[in-house]
């Protein structure tokens, strides 16, 4: 259903997002009616109650079609609803998580600062309690949907002396008074995602916005990171496959000294190359998947799965630049925008070095 949807809704307009930058926000809507928002939220609060294998298939078909859709999927899900789904009272459930799993609204997950990214325990954002409100300041950098998001919840001090475990996810709906947006960023690829800039200015909300409870939202969102590493490998996978399924139907196409190019070794050996790769990611990614959803410790795999899937998928779309040649340079074929698309896998939920550190941290050193 999923590659259905995405190959018919979301594959004729990849180029248009990429080229406009202009968010996709009816497609959304469309994904929210057929339960993709959902997915893994419990059918008592509007969702599918799936797994988190066939999460990882969702985010990799719509990620085949399109990196801009398949980013702003992933973070509307797992970095949208899972710390409602996870860490949310009851009351917080039926308010937020009910209208995320249906796509009436979207979610925000604002965590990095310009000062605070892979150390995301120096947050500067701060939270004061004021009576019964409390009252937060500061800004937050390279927030998926956060201009279309009904909700976001984010990091703020509320204990500066205690760092890390002074941390408090609050709840935030975005259209409280000194809660704004600025203009989306420009950026290299997945233009078609929504990245911006929050700033708050004397943001006050309810004491009872406070996502589970004070102190725990550093732990809260590195939990949740943990599953977003998942999406994240799944979409590499999702963006490497398309790559290397347009470099074989070019290589096939296109004729050079008298035969197709597909028949000289060293193309072949790249297609076996990325073939290889692609398969194994994925296996990867269905390896830290199928451990989540049996309740066992999966970080260190996830972590695994997101480096490796991200490596290879910027290496298939490197090669499929240089399978195409020339016109892998050029707009006309959609290989270059996989190339500019895949580099951020390699960023975003946690950088190829932090995953590095994450893996070499639950094997001992």
């Amino acid at each position: 259903m999923v590659r259905d949807f995405a190959e018919g809704e979301i594959l004729p307009e990849a180029e248009h997002v990429d080229k406009t930058g202009e968010f996709p926000l009816h497609t959304f809507k469309k994904m929210g009616e057929l339960g993709l928002l959902g997915l893994m939220v419990e059918e008592e609060y509007g969702g599918a109650g799936a797994d988190t294998i066939s999460y990882a298939l969702a985010v990799e078909e719509v990620g085949r079609a399109s990196g801009s859709h398949g980013l702003s999927y992933a973070a509307a899900v797992s970095l949208g609803c899972t710390p409602f789904q996870v860490f949310g009272t009851e009351a917080q459930k039926q308010t937020y998580l009910t209208r995320l799993a249906t796509g009436e609204i979207l979610g925000a997950f604002g965590l990095t600062e310009p000062g605070a990214g892979s150390d995301a325990s120096g947050t500067q954002t701060t939270a004061v309690l004021d009576g019964d409100e409390w009252v937060v300041n500061g800004s937050k950098c390279f927030i998926t949907n956060v201009t279309y998001a009904g909700v976001c919840v984010v990091t703020a001090s509320t204990d500066r002396s205690k760092g890390s475990k002074g941390i408090t996810a609050i709840i935030i709906p975005t259209d409280t008074p000194g809660f704004r947006t600025a203009p989306p960023y420009d950026k290299l690829g997945l233009k078609g995602s929504n990245t911006a800039e929050i700033i708050m200015e004397d943001v006050r909300v309810p004491r009872d916005y406070v996502l589970g409870r004070e102190n725990e939202g550093f732990k809260q969102f590195m939990k949740t990171l943990d599953g977003g590493r998942i999406s994240i490998g799944a979409l590499s996978v999702g963006i490497a496959q398309a790559a290397f399924e347009a470099s074989v139907k070019y290589a096939q196409e296109r004729v050079q000294f008298g035969q197709s190019i597909s028949k000289f070794q060293g193309i072949q050996f790249k297609l076996a190359d990325m073939a290889t790769h692609i398969e194994l990611a994925r296996t990867a990614v269905h390896k830290a998947a199928w451990l989540k959803d049996k309740g066992k410790p999966f970080s260190k795999e996830a972590a695994m799965a997101k480096l490796f899937a991200s490596e290879i998928c910027m290496r298939a779309c490197d090669q499929a630049v240089q399978i195409h040649g020339g016109y892998g340079y050029m707009k006309e074929y959609p290989v270059e925008r996989f190339f500019r698309d895949a580099k951020l896998m390699e960023i975003g939920e946690g950088t190829s070095e932090i995953q590095r550190i994450v893996i070499a941290r639950h094997i001992g050193c």
